[in-house]
Order: C-alpha cells, then structure tokens, then sequence
C-alpha cells in the first residue's frame, strides 16, 4: 500500500514538471524500508530510522525532508500518515558569504586568462577562459549553464537560451551589446577549431569543458591577478555571479515599487524559483542598504511596502 502511494507521489511530481530523479529513487527506498517493518502508512519512528542511514548530517536532513513532504500530501488524504519532525536532523553549516569582486579586480581576471599557455589540445585556452569569466560576471549565469551552452542557444537578437537547468526551467537571457561583440568574436574563433561539438567551451580533445577544469584554471587566475592572496578561503568563479546580483541591488534605488520591479526582474534572469533565493544576497552582503533590505523583506512577505 505504502510503495503504491510513493508511486503515486513521484507520478504527480513528474506531472508537475519536476526532474524528481533522486528523490524519487530516496523515497522509493523509504517505502521499502518501512514495508519492511510492516507498516503501511508512513510512520514517524520509521521515517528517522531510515533517514538515519545517511552517510552525513546534511544527507540524513534531507531524506527526511522528502519524507515529511510526501507525509503531509498523503496525510491530507489519509490522516492515519504521521508527520515526522521535520528538524530531527539539523545541519549548523551555514551558507558561505559571496566574494564581491571590484570592477577593477574582474578587469584583472579578464587580463590574467588572456595570458593563458595555449597548446595543442586547447589552442584557445585565453580566449575561452576570458570569454567563459566575462561572461559569467556580465551575466549571472551559473557556471553549469554556461558550460552547457551550444551554438543552437546563441539566439538571433543577442540573447542565450538556458535550457533546463536547476530547478528544471528554462529561460532567456538578454546580453548587453558589449558582452554580445565580444560573444561573437570568442564564436567566430571557436568554429574554425571545432565544427563538429555542439558546446561553446570545449575542453581537451574537443569534450565539453568540466567544472574541475574552470575551478582549477580560475584558482591560476587569481594568483596572477593578485586577487587577495592572504585570504585562507580563496574566492570563487560563482562569486561572479554574486558579484553580477549584487551590483544590479545596488542600484535599484529606495523607492518600493523600483525595490520590487528590480527584485523580480533579476530574479527571473538569474533563474531563481523563488524571490527569496534572490534576497539572500541582501543579507550575504553588508554593504547593501539596509533600508533595500527592509522594502524586500515586504515583498517576500508579500506585504505593500
């Protein structure tokens, strides 16, 4: 009875529009241990028992997390489901604060992945490298999206497609004309190397480039752009894409219906679910104005400021 209603659950998910993939195969698991025991209904004993079984603190929180949501949208049906409690696992880690860089310290970077060694394998290693940092921090994109891009996401009228990315949507993103040129004349290099790959940013031997390459080659940028060396944390390439959000806020102004105006648009073109995922950069970044951070906090609420 159990499985057939996390059946069920995944099903309606997937109709939803939800990629659902780990989840599913978590609560799927869950169904199974606590058939196991014999029950069938979800129990809240038997929900922290199974989600105990993870590797780490942040693992255990989260399996029981998906119990709890399947528990309150089969409860709402059949009262006899338990809601287990939803903070028996608590992780303390605490989201990291973003680097900011300045404009001169991204003008830096640029320089510095111009210089870059090319080689056989990547002969233009410079060119992507400074494409690939200029246009996350003019964008805000992920770098996963940007890694993602292809040709075909290179739209008519200076605009990239992002295809379905974190929470499973898609979106466009309108490129300022500056950033647009510069796009064009990295392209222009990139099809006389590789007609065949379909990624704009390719690694060695013409594969996609991986994440473990653009961490390891920006930590080289950094250092011979003299980005604050005495830090122990060193910076990171998706600050670019705190650093992107956080001017935006900067300049959106005081009067409520710009606080709300900006906080949705940039919302949408970082492709965040939810607003309050763009509000986090209020409360990372001291620097911003506090009474920014009072007009936002209405919006979230959903209250007229």
């Amino acid at each position: 009875m159990l499985k057939r209603d996390v059946e069920r659950y995944i099903g309606l998910r997937h109709a939803m529009g939800f990629k659902f993939e780990r989840e599913a195969g978590n609560l799927r698991s869950f169904a199974r241990f606590a058939t196991a025991r014999g029950d069938t209904h979800v129990k809240a004993a038997t929900a922290i028992d199974w989600a105990a079984t993870g590797c780490s603190v942040d693992q255990r929180a989260r399996r029981l997390g998906q119990v709890v949501r399947l528990a309150e949208h089969l409860k709402a049906e059949v009262p006899l489901h338990e809601l287990p409690p939803a903070r028996a696992f608590v992780s303390q880690r605490t989201r990291p604060s973003p680097y900011i860089y300045s404009a001169e310290e991204i003008a830096r970077i640029l320089e510095a992945a111009s210089q870059l060694r090319r080689s056989k394998l990547t002969p233009l290693r410079a060119e992507l490298y400074q494409t690939l940092f200029g246009l996350i921090a003019a964008t805000g994109l992920r770098v996963s999206e940007a890694l993602r891009l292809r040709f075909d996401d290179v739209l008519p009228g200076a605009v990239l497609r992002i295809r379905k990315t974190k929470f499973n949507k898609s979106r466009l993103v309108p490129l300022h004309p500056t950033v647009a040129v510069a796009l064009e004349r990295y392209l222009a290099l990139r099809r006389r190397v590789n007609t065949r790959a379909l990624h704009l940013f390719l690694g060695n031997g013409g594969k996609q480039l991986t994440l473990q390459s653009v961490d390891w080659t920006f930590a080289v940028v950094l250092r011979r752009a003299g980005i604050v060396p005495e830090r122990t944390r060193r910076p990171r390439v998706h600050d670019l894409r705190h650093t992107f959000a956080t001017r935006v806020l900067q300049q959106c102004g005081t009067r409520p219906e710009a606080v709300a105006r900006h906080f949705v648009a940039l919302s949408t073109y970082l492709g965040h679910a939810h607003i309050r995922h763009t509000y986090w950069y209020l409360e990372a970044t001291p620097e911003l104005m506090g009474h920014i951070a009072e007009l936002a906090e209405a919006l979230v609420a959903g209250r007229s400021a």
